[in-house]
Order: structure tokens, then sequence, then C-alpha cells
């Protein structure tokens, strides 16, 4: 038996999601509460690894059951609440039969980013604060950019673990509201550090510092020398994640 969370959490306190030695983690007061309800040391599996200060609306981790396992369904997220932080929540629960990897068996991801001119201490850890002018079309034209399948090795950071960098992105696509726009970007899979790369050189663009065409040449040469700087991880958040319909999952 399997135990799907879904997971909502605020990342500015915490080192990212995977647990680390010597630093606060979500997975480790994941882990940490589930070992207070259960007395069962067991590992908290999420569907991605989000930096330092990247939040977490949608993230979804599964839990191998042990046997004698005997909490209903519906009291799992209060007793786990019970004993999270604040900033941590558990926002749904699932058992299955299936044996549901959070990470491998995920066909999608979808995560917005934030940026704001309004320099509002209410949303410092929420939105990226920018002080300087920037074209709002060229933002909405740099995101068609990145629509389609590719490899992202040039906007994205190096990790010895990831052979692939394709990623086929369906959705990146800017909304305007006061004061802010709001990314909406979505793919199959993501690699390391490339949505905050990837709002960096729209920024760039966006700024005029770099033009459309330079970055699409950018992309398909796989250089990484040609990245910009990347967009700093408040303003991130994973928004869903998604499943094949088959599964039946409803969290």
């Amino acid at each position: 038996m399997t135990l799907l969370l879904r997971v909502e959490y605020d990342g500015t306190n915490y080192s990212g999601w995977q647990n680390q030695l010597n630093a606060p983690t979500i997975q480790h007061e994941l882990e940490k509460a589930w070992y207070k309800l259960t007395a069962v040391r067991s590992s908290v599996i999420g569907s991605g690894r989000t930096d330092a200060g990247v939040h977490g609306r949608g993230q979804i981790a599964h839990i191998l059951l042990h046997d004698g396992f005997k909490i209903p369904e519906h009291k799992i997220a209060v007793a786990l609440n019970s004993r999270l932080p604040k900033d941590i929540r558990i926002t749904g629960a699932q058992i299955t039969e299936r044996n549901v990897q959070a990470r491998f068996d995920a066909i999608s991801r979808e995560y917005s980013y934030s940026i704001s001119t309004e320099q509002s201490v209410f949303h410092r850890n929420y939105c990226w604060h920018i002080h300087f002018p920037f074209d709002v079309q060229l933002l909405h034209e740099s995101g068609k950019l990145f629509i389609g399948t590719y490899d992202f090795t040039t906007f994205s950071k190096l990790n010895h673990d990831t052979k692939n960098y394709v990623c086929s992105v369906s959705i990146c696509e800017w909304t305007e509201f006061q004061h802010s726009v709001r990314l909406r970007i979505k793919s199959d899979r993501f690699v390391y550090g490339m949505v905050r790369s990837l709002v960096g050189v729209m920024m760039d663009i966006a700024r005029n510092r770099r033009s459309l065409e330079e970055v699409k040449d950018a992309l398909a040469q796989k250089d990484r020398r040609l990245i910009s700087t990347l967009a700093p991880p408040q303003g991130l958040v994973l928004e869903k994640v998604c499943y094949p319909e088959e599964f039946n999952l409803v969290i």
C-alpha cells in the first residue's frame, strides 16, 4: 500500500525539499512528523526537489505504508498537520494499492513565478521585487521561445545525476496584474534550475539585454556559458503535479 500526500509549504525558512545534513528541509520535517505519528521511520519521497526558498502549493509525495497501518485515510492529514510546523500543511491524502512513485510516475508538473514592481514587505518572500523598467510585450514573446521539446542544457544548472536535459514544455505564458506579472509554465519534466534560469533570460529579453533570436540560438547550442543570471528563488511555486488518469488519484 502507498500513501500519497499533497503538500503545501512556505519554503522561506528551509534549505529546499531534500534532506541535508545540518540544514532544515521540508522532507525532514515530514519524516519527523510521520515518525511522531506512527513510531515508524519512513522515507517521504517528493515529486521534485525544490530549492532553498522555493514554495510548494501542489507538491505530491509518497510513503510506503508498513504492515498494520490503521489510521483512516480521512484522518491522516489532520494527524500529520498537528505534528508539523505551521509553514508546512498536508492538504490531501490518499491510500492506494498501486505502487505509485511520486517522482517517476508523474507525467507533468506546473510552476508559477511571480514578479512584482511594488516593494511591499508582505510580498518579499513570494515575489522577485524589481525596480527597473521592462517591456511586457517582449516578456510575452519570450515565453513562446520555449514551448516545444528542447534540450535545456543551456538554461539549467549542472546536475551530475541528470543524464538527459530534454523537456517538453506545453505552457509558458505570462499574465499581467496590477504591479506584477506571473509566469505559468508546464512541462513533462524540469531539470535543475530550469524555471529560474528561464525567468532570468526572459527578463533579460524584456529589458533589451538579449534578443529573441540570440536566446533561441543559445537554447540550440546547449552551452551553459550562454545562461542568464537565475531569478531569485522566492518567486517560484510548484503549483501542480499530474499523473496518468488510470491511477485514479483524487488528491
